[in-house]
């Protein structure tokens, strides 16, 4: 009940004012709560950017590809990728991973398009392949840290940290995550097996990756239970003070994007491992720990004995630097290279 107080508060505030200075939220919800807050929050933004769009003008997108080039009239600032590809098949809607404007630009399926353009659409056949595994690579990671903040229970608080820049090359998508009340986790292999349960479980919903651009006071409002991320939208709101969110389901996190159009286009995977990379620090990181994975596209067919050394060299400890841990704490970072060194 006292999650729909907040709410509640938080509705009311909204439709009063377009910002949330004043508004204060307790930071002692449950790892669920926040979830649900954060979504509620996600839905509540969408549906008034939506609305403030105002008079709808049409523009034309010039469709090139199977089964022929095309012209598509549609909703400026509405009508996404997504949408164009439901004018031609399913099979559109289903192998489209991102869309390419005008030749150059890479655009999220459900972002929606500001002005006419030319429209091709890119699946995991692509001839040039760098930017859609980039976007897989990077779902991943997202999807990771939603699985780590479902797979526990409630008892256990689970705080996102970060996930660096994808790289194909490293063998893992990674994700560090916060869990300050484990100090000394060593996860058995049947916990490993669980969290990919978990992982698979959240991809089977097959939901679209939305993508929103927010100002950095609701970032902020939208995380106020995680320190890590509070600390971190000022510095990703610097450059013209926006934040770029993703929703899959109802899980919400921070990535500049772009992302792959559903979680159902990602195919055979596995959660590999769990290292610990520091304990307590001075900057608030209580018990750092990175989780890792490995992933096939939807499509791509790969036989056990071959799947299985990719799994063994996703076991081994990443070392990917830590975006958001460059600046304040650099001996994390360093501990995690010399980690990795000794693996």
């Amino acid at each position: 009940m006292k999650m729909k107080r907040h709410v509640t508060c938080l509705m009311k505030k909204l439709t009063e004012k377009s910002h949330f200075s004043t508004l204060q939220i307790t930071r002692f919800l449950s790892t669920q709560e926040a979830i649900e807050r954060r979504s509620y929050l996600f839905t509540l933004e969408k549906k008034r950017q939506i609305e403030n769009v105002g008079r709808i003008e049409k523009i034309e997108v010039q469709y090139k590809g199977i089964p022929k080039d095309c012209t598509l009239v549609m909703n400026k600032n509405i009508s996404t990728p997504y949408d164009c590809a439901r004018h031609l098949s399913e099979w559109h809607m289903e192998s489209s991973v991102l869309a390419l404007l005008d030749g150059n630009l890479h655009w999220d399926m459900h972002r929606p398009l500001t002005e006419s353009c030319t429209l091709e659409f890119q699946n995991y056949k692509a001839a040039e392949p760098q930017q859609v595994n980039k976007a897989f690579w990077r779902t991943c990671s997202l999807m990771l840290g939603a699985c780590a903040t479902v797979a526990f229970k409630d008892t256990v608080p689970v705080h996102l940290h970060s996930f660096p820049l994808p790289d194909i090359r490293s063998g893992s998508f990674i994700y560090d995550v916060d869990l300050p009340t484990l100090s000394d986790w060593q996860p058995t292999h049947q916990e490993v097996l669980t969290l990919a349960a978990e992982y698979v479980k959240l991809c089977r919903k097959a939901v679209p990756l939305e993508r929103l651009e927010v100002g950095e006071e609701l970032a902020l409002e939208m995380f106020v239970d995680n320190e890590h991320k509070s600390k971190q939208i000022p510095n990703i709101a610097k450059t013209n003070g926006k934040v770029i969110l993703y929703r899959a389901g109802n899980h919400v996190d921070i990535s500049r994007g772009p992302l792959i159009s559903n979680t159902a286009q990602i195919g055979r995977l596995a959660v590999t491992a769990v290292h610990k990379l520091t304990g307590p620090t001075e900057d608030g990181v209580s018990q750092l720990y990175r989780f890792q994975g490995v992933a096939l596209p939807k499509g791509v067919v790969l036989d056990h004995f071959a799947f299985s050394i990719l799994m063994d060299r996703a076991k081994k400890l990443n070392p990917a630097r830590s975006p958001f841990l460059k600046k304040e704490d650099p001996e994390i970072n360093e501990q995690i290279e010399n980690v990795a060194a000794q693996a």
